[in-house]
């Protein structure tokens, strides 16, 4: 079996299935021959990548017992205006929500997937500028 499977369901509308064996839609604009009814490829990297330095983050913060409740990442984006229109600016920020959440481990965290461990954001940062940013919501 391949790595990855992608279907043409209709028009610029497609189906990829991985070793997973799950599948995804992705879909463009209509005025390119989509439907607009999911997500397109680009958007998917920056799913991706939100995905990867989540998963990071949260085994991390466990290993050092910090106990976060739940984080939430917001990205933003630019792209090249020029074709392959690559990510050139991709600015993170995690919001952490907990009692007593010790900021300089947060950081630590999120530093350590950025820089070491997240796979997406290495790939990305040959084209892309990346920032992170760490907001602490203690609701202590």
């Amino acid at each position: 079996m391949s790595d990855v499977k992608i279907k043409q369901l209709e028009g610029a509308t497609f189906a990829a299935r991985g070793k997973s064996n799950h599948w995804v839609i992705m879909d463009t604009m209509k005025k390119v021959g989509g439907s607009e009814a999911a997500s397109g490829p680009m958007e998917m990297v920056l799913f991706a990548l939100g995905g990867c330095t989540g998963v990071d983050v949260e085994v991390i913060l466990k290993k050092m017992k910090v106990p976060v409740e739940r984080f939430e990442i917001d990205i933003q984006s630019e792209r090249a205006d020029e074709h392959p229109k690559v990510y050139t600016k991709i600015d993170m920020t995690y919001h952490f929500y907990g009692k007593d959440l010790p900021l300089k481990k947060l950081e630590k965290a999120v530093k350590l997937s950025k820089d070491s461990y997240c796979s997406v954001s290495a790939m990305l940062a040959s084209t892309a500028e990346i920032t992170a940013n760490v907001e602490n919501h203690n609701t202590a």
